[in-house]
């Protein structure tokens, strides 16, 4: 194999010609003292796209969702999460460190909450008893399935919390693979919740940031967070044109991913059913088991890397893989004719 095809994540995406060409081009000031001119383009445009008033851009995902926390919270809140968040699990206990809240685990089934269970973990007002403030939800949900949740369920989810006097936020990190797959408008989509953040260096492979998009008030206060933080710029436009390449440029193609995703999960199957549940709504992640064919995920990562392939191992027989602007339909075909070959050998 020529080239080594990472499937690890989304993450690993180059940025195109394009973009390296308005970030060379781009007009920049200092961004702290409110003079980038791209930056500002961004956050307007970026605005504007989900039906926001404001935005914000910030390094990465992860400093979206813990400034977000910070603005919309106060010490000792309860947030209601779900189990496997990233905004939970992968962010080095930032909702305890940053927000000094107490995190409230919701069970999802194919991504979704109970709405008993959810009014359930909404605690009555009393002396002994935490505020429960704020309700964060994940659209695609859970990053080794990439769930795609409807605007049905998104409405469903936000007239609840409203309705118990929460807030609600958004981690859109892959927002824009949900809509393509729902073939919904990404402003429809996220239209009912409060606050949100969409990643733009995932599928629509900028090299990096994020925005952080809601009221005036919440992105005024989020700006300031975001400062305390560390996490202020200076000329911020030479990243901020890459994202405005990515959201103008490679929204509408990640039906491509999407398909690929299919391809190669299909194609697993075909090798042995057991590998992938084909009945998971699916977006550009596909998760493998392959503890019924008696291998751990450790010693799969090691065989395929040796074939020039990259897997992300996420639990002691599986693995996850996901299709992004640097897969082609040719390397999912050579992918599966390795995998073949590793599994019947």
């Amino acid at each position: 194999m020529d080239k080594i095809l990472d499937y690890r994540s989304d993450t690993v995406t180059q940025a195109t010609p394009a973009m390296r060409q308005a970030m060379m081009q781009a007009e920049v000031g200092d961004d702290i003292l409110g003079e980038d001119p791209t930056v500002k383009r961004l956050e307007s445009v970026g605005a504007a796209m989900f039906g926001k008033q404001a935005g914000l851009f910030v390094i990465s995902g992860t400093m979206a969702n813990q400034v977000a926390v910070m603005a919309l919270t106060q010490r000792g809140d309860e947030v209601l999460v779900g189990e496997e968040s990233h905004i939970y699990n992968l962010e080095v206990g930032g909702l305890a460190a940053l927000s000094g809240v107490q995190a409230r685990t919701l069970r999802a089934t194919e991504g979704r909450f109970d709405v008993r269970s959810v009014k359930a973990a909404i605690r009555p007002s009393g002396i002994q008893t935490a505020v429960t403030r704020l309700l964060c939800l994940e659209n695609t949900y859970d990053l080794n399935r990439g769930i795609p949740l409807p605007p049905e369920y998104m409405e469903q989810m936000c007239e609840l919390a409203h309705e118990a006097g929460l807030t609600v936020y958004l981690d859109g990190a892959r927002v824009f693979n949900a809509a393509a797959v729902l073939g919904v408008d990404s402003r429809t989509l996220c239209a009912p919740v409060d606050a949100m953040q969409v990643c733009l260096s995932k599928g629509l492979a900028a090299p990096v940031g994020s925005l952080l998009l809601g009221s005036t008030e919440f992105i005024t206060k989020a700006r300031w967070i975001r400062q305390r933080l560390g996490g202020g710029m200076r000329q911020a436009g030479h990243m901020a044109a890459a994202g405005l390449v990515a959201m103008e440029t490679m929204t509408e193609r990640l039906v491509e991913d999407h398909e690929n995703a299919r391809m190669l999960a299909e194609g697993l199957a075909a090798i042995d059913e057991r590998l992938v549940d084909l009945t998971i709504p699916m977006t550009n992640v596909v998760q493998i088991e392959f503890g019924p064919l008696g291998l751990c995920s450790e010693e799969v990562v090691s065989r395929l890397l040796n074939r020039g392939v990259k897997v992300k191992p996420i639990g002691p027989t599986a693995c996850r893989m996901i299709t992004h602007w640097g897969i082609s339909k040719q390397d999912i075909e050579e992918t599966l004719a390795i995998m073949q070959e590793m599994l019947t050998s």
